[in-house]
């Protein structure tokens, strides 16, 4: 049986309609909270589908809505809208998010696009006085978008993969990159979380965005958890069994 050998992954953009100066990015990772956040924008703000990002040579998935399958990655926007969102579902390690940059940098580039700001979550320990959102941001973006101090940056540390490939880009060139980061917990998605990124970015660009339903729904997940932990505790108690059918 003859075997073809995986090629070296790859990313290429595809769009119907150029986007706007500013792109708000959310990708999968742990938490989910940044992927959830855009997604939840995508339909607050009733954005359109105007492009995708095609992967190769990468175990993919395809997501799908009522029955119809849709791109991993996609790009959202709307003529009254001053952002484009991209959503991306598809996981990428780490070790290839310099590839997926570099295709996201080179169709930015060429579509004129100002600004990056990438929405994400990440597992840090913390306590209740941390569930705020951080960032990391180059120093135009700084200047541009957070002179109010509302937002405080993250001390110290360091970002790997897509979103440490965006910002190192932004060091060096007149894009302006901004990461805004807040702890996640394990569960997924973590709602609570993706609700404070939502708060951010709509304060940051004056989207008009209600996170309210968000925030509701943010509470039954944490209900439903607390309600699974003690269904698990009590199972516990009654002897072993297999926590695949929970």
């Amino acid at each position: 049986m003859s075997h073809t050998p995986p090629g070296i992954p790859s990313f290429s953009v595809t769009h119907d309609l150029s986007p706007n100066d500013v792109l708000v990015a959310g990708f999968s990772s742990f938490g989910l909270a940044g992927l959830t956040a855009v997604d939840y924008l995508v339909d607050n703000l009733e954005l359109e589908e105007i492009g995708h990002v095609s992967t190769t040579d990468l175990p993919s998935i395809t997501p799908f809505e009522k029955g119809r399958p849709r791109h991993s990655i996609r790009l959202y926007s709307a003529d009254d809208v001053d952002v484009t969102v991209l959503v991306g579902e598809q996981f990428v390690p780490p070790v290839l998010g310099e590839r997926l940059a570099t295709s996201i940098l080179g169709w930015t580039e060429t579509e004129d696009v100002a600004e990056i700001a990438v929405l994400a979550g990440v597992p840090i320990p913390h306590g209740p006085d941390a569930h705020k959102t951080f960032y990391v941001a180059t120093d135009d973006y700084r200047t541009a978008r957070l002179g109010d101090d509302a937002v405080p940056p993250m001390e110290a540390g360091f970002l790997d993969g897509t979103n440490a490939s965006l910002l190192e880009h932004g060091i060096d060139s007149p894009l302006g990159v901004g990461v805004f980061i807040t702890p996640v917990h394990a569960q997924a998605p973590d709602v609570e979380a993706a609700v404070r990124l939502v708060d951010t970015i709509d304060a940051t660009y004056d989207l008009g965005v209600d996170s309210g339903p968000l925030e509701a729904f943010a509470a039954e997940i944490r209900q439903y958890y607390e309600g699974l932990a003690e269904r698990i505790d009590d199972r516990e108690s009654e002897g072993t069994y297999d926590r695949m059918y929970m």
